[in-house]
C-alpha cells in the first residue's frame, strides 16, 4: 500500500512540473486578439456589423474598432457581442472549440464527464488536483492494460 502512496506521490510531482512547462508555455504565448476573434465569429455566421450593432445597439464603428484593434472592449460589451452571434463569452478566449480536442471529437457523454470534473475540482487546492490528476493517470494505465 506505501508503494501505491509513493508512486502517487512522484506521478503528482510530474503532473507538477508539467503544469509549470505548461504555464511557462502560456506565458510565452501571443496574446488574444479580441478583435479578430469577434470578426472571425461574425463571418462565419455570415453576419455584417450592421446585424451586430442591430442585436446589440452599439455603434457600427464602435464594432469596426474594436475589430481592427484600436479599442479593446469591456466585458460586459463583449457579452453583449457573445449575446448577438448566440455563442458563449468563455469561447472567445478558447482556441478550440470544447467539442473537438487534437482533431477528436467529443461524444456528448464525455463532454458530460468533462464538465461535471470541472465543476466538482474546481475548489481543490493545488496539491489535491495534482493528486486527482495521478490518480487518474494510475487508473487510467491500470485499466488499459487490463483490458489489453
Amino acid at each position: 500500500m506505501a508503494n501505491v502512496y509513493t508512486q502517487l506521490a512522484e506521478e503528482a510531482n510530474l503532473a507538477a512540473e508539467e503544469a509549470t512547462l505548461a504555464a511557462e508555455l502560456a506565458a510565452a504565448a501571443a496574446p488574444i486578439n479580441i478583435g479578430a476573434a469577434i470578426r472571425n465569429y461574425r463571418l462565419d455566421r455570415g453576419m455584417s456589423q450592421g446585424d451586430i450593432e442591430k442585436r446589440t445597439g452599439l455603434l457600427r464603428c464602435y464594432l469596426s474598432r474594436v475589430e481592427n484593434g484600436h479599442t479593446v472592449p469591456s466585458l460586459d460589451t463583449l457579452q453583449k457581442i457573445a449575446t448577438a452571434l448566440e455563442m458563449q463569452l468563455s469561447q472567445f478566449f478558447s482556441e478550440a472549440p470544447l467539442t473537438e480536442m487534437q482533431g477528436t471529437a467529443l461524444s456528448e457523454d464525455v463532454i458530460h464527464f468533462l464538465t461535471q470534473v470541472q465543476r466538482y475540482s474546481a475548489h481543490l487546492t493545488e496539491p489535491d488536483r495534482r493528486l486527482l490528476l495521478a490518480m487518474i493517470r494510475k487508473f487510467a494505465a491500470t485499466t488499459s492494460t487490463s483490458i489489453s
